[in-house]
């Protein structure tokens, strides 16, 4: 069974739960967290929809369309989409709030409207909808592993390390492939 964000917190902070990938919650006393990534939104649409027909879909465009927002299940994604309608000088038109992701692709599909969500819901799409890049300044969120401060486990804490190493590198692998991109002569690594 997936949870959502607040509720691997809470399991957290419950001791249900050595550790979890979410976001940073407000509220998780005794939590770790540990930065793993930033992930992009995008916008989810119907397969059908004229926006769906463009590479990168403009705030502006999105202004005119019905919203389907995850404020229950997710205020820190919420908090991310308030911020990058603000920036963008935008007010999403919210009629509908989705309980679960899957809740919310159907709310796409039947209703017409849009939503948006961090990139890796590309790989669970249903056939009725279809994902778009922002154009512009895209909004981030954060992927976090978090953890109990007061859990003991040796095993956790072996986790940990060996979650620190890959993390470590990734961020080196990426920093070699910017300077790739970049046509540097020598990269460093």
């Amino acid at each position: 069974m997936t949870k959502s964000s607040p509720e691997l917190a809470v399991g957290l902070m419950q001791g249900k739960i050595d550790v979890a990938l979410l976001r940073r919650e407000a509220h998780t006393v005794g939590l770790a967290f540990k930065f793993l990534s930033k992930e992009p939104l995008i916008a989810i649409l119907p397969a059908r929809h004229r926006l769906a027909r463009h590479r990168t879909v403009s705030p502006q465009d999105l202004a005119r369309e019905s919203f389907i927002s995850t404020a229950r299940v997710a205020p820190v994604l919420r908090t991310v989409i308030d911020d990058y309608a603000a920036k963008a000088g935008i007010t999403l038109k919210q009629n509908y709030d989705a309980e679960t992701l899957s809740g919310g692709m159907s709310l796409v599909a039947s209703t017409g409207g849009f939503t948006l969500l961090p990139l890796y819901v590309r790989n669970a799409l249903i056939p009725s909808v279809v994902a778009r890049p922002l154009r512009g300044e895209v909004p981030t969120i954060g992927l976090m592993m978090g953890y109990n401060k007061s859990n003991t486990s040796p095993l956790l804490k072996r986790f940990l390390l060996r979650a620190d190493e890959l993390v470590n590198r990734v961020s080196q692998e990426e920093a070699y492939f910017r300077t790739l991109k970049r046509g540097d002569r020598k990269p460093s690594v």
